[in-house]
């Protein structure tokens, strides 16, 4: 009787790594999804700070085109779409992250509801584009920053 010779640690070197990557990997998706939930706005006097997510950020008050800001529903304003993600996520009702938007324009994306959506124009070379149930008040909590 003869046996295999024995293997290097190679591929137990290799399923150990694949599992850690895999551990990983849905460690970052279950916090995709819990941020889907938890995201939230804060408007200061400061400026916007955008929490709870991968792609939270704090833009300031004297970048945001404040008289410019828009409550738009996207079904029927089709220009505001997100059309291609370069930096982010998108899963059948949510979209978080940076996106080309259909009319060419940089964004920063922010969205579970594509009906109620704040949009927000900035001189930072993006705009921000955020699902809220109350569109119109934090509309104007940003316009009363002016």
């Amino acid at each position: 009787m003869f046996h295999i010779s024995p293997a290097s640690s190679g591929p137990i070197i290799f399923f150990v790594v694949l599992s850690l990557f895999l551990i990983a990997l849905l460690g970052f998706f279950g916090y995709i999804i819990v941020s889907a939930h938890t995201a939230r706005f804060d408007v200061t006097e400061a400026g916007l700070q955008i929490r709870n997510t991968v792609y939270g950020k704090f833009i300031p008050r004297q970048s945001m085109d404040l008289s410019n800001i828009q409550v738009v529903n996207l079904k029927t304003n089709t220009d505001l779409q997100a059309q291609w993600r370069t930096n982010g996520v998108g899963l059948p009702g949510y979209a978080a992250g940076w996106f080309k938007l259909k009319n060419g324009e940089k964004a920063l994306v922010f969205m579970t509801d594509s009906e109620h959506v704040l949009y927000i124009p900035t001189n930072l070379g993006y705009a921000v584009l955020l699902s809220t149930p109350d569109t119109d008040k934090m509309r104007n909590a940003l316009m009363a920053l002016r």
